[in-house]
């Protein structure tokens, strides 16, 4: 059974059981909102690890990304990222590798990973055709469904599938004229697939195909937003809606067949368009958990991007969306290295942590209280203890020791705590 089977026959899984103990969250309440799509459990029958819940009233969760590309091939170290990227608080990684033995850089990102793991099949698929048959546009539904059948089979938890890349909303992007037309890598093959073939994009024609194969192992589709804005400029356009518009589509289509789903969203998107982004996604996918790359609220800031994903993903996170995609300090220079990823876990989590206490998420308040406590009483190792990046707050602080140990550097004995507290015990 699919965890909407679970839900519809008012049944509770495993992975609810794991979902209820740790988010806080009545499990009729659970159940009603699996069986509705606006809550998905990640995680494929066959993999023993925790499962990742997203979704309306849970805590905003965060992936990350990596894998090789044709320039960067290293299974042992995409599998090592894939561990740094856990350690940090990654709720998820997804393995986007172009480059090498797909299979076996894919199967050692499944050995290394405690959390769920995200693929885009249309990749492996695309990049298998143009070794074997010179081209990307002589890829076959054969070739896609073996894809997907062959990583479902390793246990890979979801799939990025590109289904809204649809012969309307291209003819609609040529007419919008773009700054950016495509930014979307499976977008992008996708593209050129439909216009060499003269015909649809496969895996909306197979979309029944695919969902057979998730519904099988309980694999999750996201949705993917192969028409999202790259530059500010093109946000919130005609292509990118007409696309949503599709997801929201299929979207229903897959909840018919019991198998979940999360819709990916922009992008690059100016800080007053997100509420808005939001809005759209979560009425015309009717409430199903929105996956937002970043959003990148400038253009202008290669080697902070991860802090211009953190700007965007906090509002997005505070307006409904609920999965967010990091974003790295390497993001449009080159592929990440594992401080890329450490930084762009942190500035992730911090944005969803920052927006989970707007939002009430149960508990989420609590970890703040605990740091604020030890910090009005100069209590050092209670505050590294429950900093985000305890390494680094220790580095810090060890880094200019006080001749008062009661103290910091920055105010020494003229801290305003110490000399309030003797009037306010």
């Amino acid at each position: 059974m699919t965890q909407i089977e679970f839900a519809k026959s008012n049944k509770i899984s495993p992975e609810m059981r794991q979902v209820f103990r740790h988010e806080g969250i009545a499990m009729d309440l659970l159940k009603e909102r699996i069986k509705e799509g606006a809550i998905v459990i990640i995680k494929n029958k066959k993999r023993k690890v925790k499962p990742c819940a997203v979704g309306e009233g849970l805590r905003t969760k965060i992936n990350a990304n990596l894998g090789s590309s044709q320039d960067k091939i290293d299974v042992n170290e995409e599998a090592s990222k894939a561990r740094t990227a856990i350690k940090y608080g990654a709720d998820s990684v997804m393995d986007l590798s172009t480059g090498g033995d797909i299979k076996k850089l894919r199967r050692a990102i499944l050995k290394a990973s405690s959390v769920v793991v995200g693929t885009v099949p249309i990749y492996q698929a695309a990049i298998k055709a143009q070794k074997e048959k010179g081209h990307i546009s002589r890829m076959s539904k054969k070739d896609i469904l073996e894809v997907f059948e062959e990583q479902a089979s390793d246990g890979v938890d979801f799939f990025t599938v590109h289904c809204g890349v649809t012969q309307d909303t291209v003819s609609r992007l040529k007419k919008q004229k773009r700054l950016i037309s495509v930014v979307s890598r499976g977008g992008s093959f996708l593209v050129e697939w439909m216009a060499l073939n003269k015909k649809e994009n496969p895996l909306y024609e197979f979309f029944d195909d695919i969902l057979m194969i998730a519904k099988k192992y309980d694999i999750t589709l996201s949705l993917g937003d192969g028409m999202r804005p790259g530059s500010l400029v093109d946000a919130t356009d005609r292509p990118q809606i007409q696309e949503l518009i599709v997801l929201g589509e299929l979207a229903e289509r897959a909840r018919k067949n019991n198998v979940q789903v999360i819709i990916e969203g922009p992008g690059h998107i100016p800080i007053d368009q997100i509420e808005a982004n939001v809005l759209i996604q979560k009425k015309l996918c009717r409430n199903a958990p929105f996956y937002v790359l970043g959003p990148l609220v400038t253009d202008v800031a290669p080697g902070y991007d991860h802090i211009v994903g953190a700007i965007g993903g906090a509002m997005a996170a505070f307006y409904g969306a609920d999965f967010l995609c990091y974003v790295t300090p390497s993001e449009h220079l080159r592929i990440p290295d594992k401080n890329d990823i450490k930084e762009g876990v942190i500035a992730s989590r911090i944005a969803a942590h920052a927006a989970d206490i707007a939002k009430r998420v149960p508990g989420a308040l609590d970890w703040d209280r605990k740091m604020s406590r030890c910090r009005s009483v100069r209590d050092w190792n209670g505050q590294i203890k429950n900093s985000i990046d305890p390494e680094k707050s220790r580095r810090y602080r060890k880094s200019t020791m006080p001749k008062d140990k009661n103290v910091c550097t920055m105010c020494s004995n003229y801290c305003s705590m110490k000399i309030a507290e003797k009037y306010f015990k």
